[in-house]
């Protein structure tokens, strides 16, 4: 494996944000308080888009929504979930980018903000074998706690968390000849200045600014 490919999941390899879409997809079943669940999420998805998302403070509002089920609720959610929302939202151009990289010898993982109970079951859809997420706390039952299990995977948290990974398969990141990050949002630009291959991947406006101001190129992954 000489080459390294990390792939953001929101609006890169999925056309939609898995996490927003968890929090609409409880709404619609009607287990949550469907008019100040919304509100909340609504706030916070907002707050990611403009830059101002504490991090902490929206994944403990997640995950104490996870800890608010049984175990047994959670697993048919997620499962429904995954059929009702996630699948359909697999696209024949995401799985060919990913196929491509991995057929290459490259090392492939998802880096994403939003936390693994959402995100490992789209990783093994995927085909993908490496996840970096938000951890969610567990107690001795497995349970989540609704707290945040060590810091954040969003914005220079990133780059901390992939070093950390790679140096648990005892792969340094500067072993690899080539480094690729695949991303939508001006949240990564952090860990995309740090590659030596950045690819802004179906870019917001800002992001796609920024990579045309470095000559990074430009990826239209669902339309082009």
């Amino acid at each position: 494996m000489n080459n390294l490919a990390l792939f953001d999941l929101d609006h890169t390899l999925l056309p939609i944000d898995s996490d927003y879409e968890w929090g609409q997809f409880l709404v619609r079943k009607g287990v949550v308080d469907a008019e100040e669940y919304q509100r909340r999420n609504d706030a916070f998805f907002a707050q990611y888009q403009a830059g101002s998302l504490d991090p902490v403070e929206y994944l403990e509002f997640a995950l104490g929504t996870l800890a608010g089920f049984a175990p047994a609720t959670l697993q048919r959610l997620q499962a429904d979930y995954m059929a009702e929302v996630i699948q359909p939202a697999i696209k024949p151009a995401a799985r060919k980018l990913l196929r491509d990289h991995a057929d290459a010898g490259d090392l492939v993982a998802i880096i994403t903000a939003t936390n693994a109970f959402i995100t490992a079951p789209i990783a093994r859809a995927f085909e993908v074998g490496h996840l970096i997420a938000a951890r969610p706390e567990l107690d001795e039952r497995g349970h989540p706690t609704g707290r945040l299990a060590g810091t954040p995977t969003q914005g220079q948290g990133k780059v901390t968390h992939m070093h950390a990974w790679l140096d648990s398969l005892e792969r340094p990141f500067d072993s690899f000849e080539r480094s690729y990050f695949y991303s939508d949002s001006h949240n990564d630009i952090p860990l995309l200045s740090v590659v030596s291959h950045p690819v802004a991947t179906n870019p917001s406006a800002k992001l796609a600014q920024h990579a045309t101001a470095l000559g990074w190129p430009l990826l239209h992954l669902f339309n082009d």
